[in-house]
């Protein structure tokens, strides 16, 4: 079964591949000032976002966007690093870097623009504080997401994690946890699912939203955005930092108006980090 998916995963993100590479006349993406900014991205936000951009304010700016989404989370980055695009926009940092690792990639953040915040729920409590001694507390049990999580109780002041765990913090790196927290590791997805027989689950903000919480309102504490280092990013191939076009659009979507959009349109669910 794994080698199936992993076999019709392969053939989509070629798909998607052979797709950008028809898009447009040369089917490559250009300096040219004037020429439109190809841009893949996923679809919720980051293409909610673009598309704003460009109805209500790349026209003013001078700027013209081509806007790709995919569901893939390959298909942007090799997209740029062959030139077939011209930026992405889905990734946050610890990702990017870790994609330039594995795969020998060049590419590099232009500008952070949004966290989806990771948040710790409960059905039994109704504040981070009344937690109780020997409470059981879910985590994801992927390694970029649990070392995530258990940064998010450390930040509130409910444990402490050894010095320089960084994002790849295990419950073995607790050095302080003075309610005697126990800790259920679970895959991301299956979280909300089990919350009921939890006292409390730190949860990534999609996952809430598909299972109906509003992070915003039910979230007992939400990660932060400024600063994150998960906060999503538009990105380039080294040396295209300094494409006026891209320029233009970093600028955009650092905007009153951008900020605002996110605010409205997302309520607390996606977060600007700018």
């Amino acid at each position: 079964m794994r080698n199936v998916l992993k076999f019709t995963s392969v053939l989509a993100t070629a798909g998607l591949a052979l797709s950008l590479a028809a898009c447009g006349s040369s089917g490559s993406s250009s300096s040219d000032p004037n020429a439109p900014l190809k841009v893949v991205a996923s679809p919720t936000p980051h293409g909610q976002v673009l598309k704003f951009v460009n109805d209500n304010l790349a026209a003013k700016a001078g700027l013209k966007l081509d806007i790709k989404e995919v569901t893939d989370y390959v298909t942007p980055n090799t997209a740029v690093q062959d030139g077939s695009a011209d930026a992405n926009y889905f990734q946050h940092v610890p990702y990017l870097d870790d994609f330039n690792k594995k795969n020998g990639t060049d590419i590099v953040s232009v500008e952070t623009v949004h966290l989806e915040p990771l948040g710790v729920y409960s059905k039994k409590v109704k504040s981070i504080n009344d937690l109780p001694s020997g409470a059981t507390v879910g985590l994801p049990n992927d390694a970029t997401n649990e070392g995530r999580a258990l940064k998010l109780l450390a930040d509130n002041k409910l444990i402490t994690l050894k010095e320089g765990a960084g994002t790849a913090a295990t419950p073995a790196d607790v050095t302080g946890n003075p309610k005697n927290f126990k800790w259920k590791e679970l895959e991301a997805a299956q979280l909300p699912r089990s919350i009921a027989d939890l006292d409390a689950a730190v949860i990534n903000g999609n996952y809430a939203l598909d299972s109906g919480l509003k992070p915003a309102t039910d979230a007992l504490v939400l990660e932060k955005a400024e600063g994150n280092p998960y906060a999503n990013i538009l990105a380039v191939k080294k040396g295209k930092e300094n494409d006026p076009r891209v320029k233009k659009l970093a600028e955009l979507l650092h905007s009153d108006e951008v900020k605002k959009y996110i605010d409205d349109t997302f309520q607390g669910s996606v977060i600007p980090a700018f």
